[in-house]
C-alpha cells in the first residue's frame, strides 16, 4: 500500500504565503540588479579615467554581479512557478542552476584579471593617474555592498532561496575585494608620492588578490549549486530525518530514504516497513505521524512515503494466521491453536460470503488452510468452520408481545451471574423468521477478557435455555467506570 502527502516547498524556519515570498523575492532582486547596475558604471568610470587595473577589476567584478543578480531576478520569477506536465517537480532546480551560472561568470573574471595583472607587471606597466574621486566610488561601493548582502541574506533566510543566498555571499565578499583595491590604490600613491619603486606594483597585485578572493568564492558556489544540481544534500540532514522517523511507533525499518533538493524546496521519498496486520487506516495514521516526522527535519519539504507489509519479530502465531485471511480478504473469529503432544492445531471460523455455494466455499477455505501450512510451518493441521457473512440489511421490527417476557428472561439470567453488575440498553427485534436480541452488560473494571468472554458465554446460555428460539444474541461487554445509562 502507498501513502502520498503533498507538500508546499521552503526550507525556512519561518516564512510567509507563498504569493507574498515570491513577490519579495523578486522585489529585492530587482532592486539589486539596479544597485548593481549602478555601481558598475561609477567603477567602469572610475577605472578607465584613472588607470587602475585594479579598479577596472573591481568593475569587471560589479558587471558580473550585474549579471548574476539579473539571473537571481528571472530565476526567482521562474522557480516559483507552480509544477506543470513537463516539470512536476516544479521550477525549483533553476534557482540552483542560476547559481551555477554564476559562479562560472565569476570563475571566468579570475582569468582575465590574473592575466592582466601578469601584463602589467612583468610587460606593459602602466601608470595610475591618482586622484581622490575613484577613492570615493570604491567607499561608496563598500556601503553598497554591505547594504545590499544584509537585505538578500534577511530575504534568503525568510525564503530559503540559494539564488539569493548566492547574491547575499558574493556581495559580502565583495566588500573584502573592494577594499584591496582601496588599499592597492593608497599604497600606488604612496609609492609616487614617496617614490617607493616597489609600491608602484600595489595596483596589479591588488587585482591579483582581488581575483583570488572572488576564485575561493567561486569554488565554494560552485560546488554548492553542484551539489543541489547532483541531488546532494548534507548526510546530517539525511540522518537527522531517519532519526525523526525511526521514532514513530509502529514503523519497523525504513528501507529506503531518498531526499532531493530543488531551489528553495526538499522533497523526501520514504519506504516503511510496517506490521502486516496494521488495516489501512490504522497505515494511514502512521503515514501521517511519519510525515509529521520529516517536517521536523526538513520543514514544509515535499513527502511521498510508501508502506510495505512485513513480518515483525514479536508476531505470534495468532498474528500470522490472521495475516492469511488478511490477505485473502476474509474475515476470522474465534482463532485457537492447540498443541497435541508437539503437534500445532488451528481452529477458526471463517466467514465466507452467504451467496456462495458449499463447494464454492469449501474450495475458498481449503486454499486458505493450505496457505496457513505454508506461511506458518510450525502448523501441522487446520480446522475451519464454516460460516455465511451476511451481505444484505435488515429491517427489523419489535415483537412487542415478546419483548417483556425475554427482557425478564434475561435480567433474571445475569441476576444468577454474580460477576455481573446490570444488564441495560435491551433491544430485541425480529427480521423475518430471526429473532434478535443485543444488550449492555456492566462488569468489573479489572476483569481480564478471558473471563468476561465466559461471563458473556454463560449469560447467553443461561437466557437460551428459556428462548431457544432467539436466533442471535450480541452482548456488549462495558466497566463500570464507561457505564453511561
Amino acid at each position: 500500500m502507498t501513502s502520498a502527502v503533498s507538500n508546499s516547498s521552503a526550507i525556512a524556519p519561518a516564512q510567509p504565503g507563498l504569493g507574498g515570498a515570491s513577490a519579495e523575492k523578486r522585489r529585492v532582486a530587482l532592486v539589486s540588479v539596479l544597485a548593481a547596475l549602478v555601481m558598475t558604471l561609477l567603477k567602469l568610470a572610475a577605472g578607465l579615467l584613472s588607470g587602475s587595473l585594479g579598479v577596472l577589476s573591481d568593475a569587471a567584478h560589479s558587471g558580473l554581479d550585474l549579471v548574476g543578480s539579473t539571473l537571481t531576478y528571472f530565476s526567482v520569477h521562474v522557480s516559483d512557478k507552480p509544477a506543470d506536465e513537463d516539470h512536476t517537480y516544479g521550477h525549483g532546480k533553476f534557482e540552483n542552476l542560476s547559481a551555477f551560472s554564476e559562479a562560472g561568470l565569476m570563475a571566468v573574471s579570475c582569468i582575465w584579471i590574473v592575466a592582466e595583472a601578469i601584463q602589467r607587471i612583468f610587460y606593459h606597466p602602466v601608470v595610475v593617474r591618482h586622484a581622490i574621486w575613484p577613492a570615493v566610488v570604491l567607499c561608496v561601493s563598500v556601503a553598497v555592498d554591505f547594504w545590499r548582502s544584509r537585505q538578500l541574506r534577511a530575504v534568503a533566510l525568510r525564503t530559503g532561496s540559494p539564488a539569493l543566498a548566492t547574491d547575499a555571499f558574493h556581495f559580502a565578499s565583495d566588500i573584502w575585494s573592494t577594499l584591496a583595491v582601496l588599499a592597492g590604490l593608497c599604497a600606488s600613491w604612496l609609492g609616487a608620492h614617496f617614490g617607493i619603486a616597489v609600491f608602484h606594483y600595489a595596483d596589479p597585485v591588488a587585482a591579483i588578490l582581488v581575483s583570488l578572493l572572488i576564485l575561493r568564492m567561486t569554488i565554494h558556489l560552485g560546488h554548492e549549486a553542484v551539489a543541489a544540481l547532483m541531488d546532494e544534500i548534507p548526510s546530517e540532514t539525511r540522518v537527522q530525518l531517519i532519526r525523526e522517523v525511526e521514532r514513530v511507533e509502529g514503523v519497523l525499518a525504513i528501507e529506503r530514504a531518498r531526499v532531493r533538493r530543488a531551489g528553495a524546496g526538499y522533497f523526501a521519498d520514504l519506504t516503511l516497513a510496517l506490521p502486516r496486520r496494521f488495516t489501512f487506516e490504522h497505515t494511514d495514521e502512521l503515514v501521517k505521524a511519519a510525515t509529521a516526522a520529516v517536517h521536523r527535519a526538513l520543514p514544509a519539504a515535499d513527502v511521498v512515503i510508501h508502506t510495505v507489509p512485513r513480518e515483525s519479530r514479536a508476531e505470534s502465531i495468532f498474528d500470522r494466521v490472521r495475516a492469511v485471511a488478511a490477505r485473502n480478504n476474509v474475515s476470522v473469529h474465534d482463532v485457537s491453536i492447540q498443541n497435541y503432544h508437539g503437534r500445532v492445531q488451528v481452529e477458526l471460523h471463517v466467514e465466507v460470503e452467504e451467496n456462495k455455494s458449499l463447494r464454492e466455499a469449501h474450495n475458498f477455505v481449503t486454499g486458505i488452510e493450505a496457505e496457513i501450512r505454508r506461511k506458518v510451518p510450525e502448523v501441522d493441521s487446520v480446522l475451519t468452520h464454516i460460516e455465511s457473512e451476511p451481505a444484505t440489511i435488515e429491517q427489523p421490527e419489535e415483537p412487542a408481545a415478546e419483548s417483556r417476557r425475554m427482557e425478564l428472561a434475561l435480567l433474571a439470567a445475569a441476576a444468577g451471574i454474580p460477576e455481573i453488575i446490570d444488564v441495560h440498553a435491551i433491544t430485541i427485534a425480529r427480521a423475518g423468521n430471526h429473532i434478535s436480541l443485543s444488550c449492555h452488560c456492566t462488569l468489573p473494571d479489572e476483569l481480564p477478557m478471558l473471563r468476561v468472554h465466559e461471563l458473556i458465554t454463560e449469560l447467553e446460555d443461561r437466557f437460551k435455555l428459556d428462548f431457544p428460539e432467539v436466533h442471535r444474541v450480541t452482548i456488549h461487554p462495558e466497566p463500570v467506570t464507561d457505564n453511561r445509562r
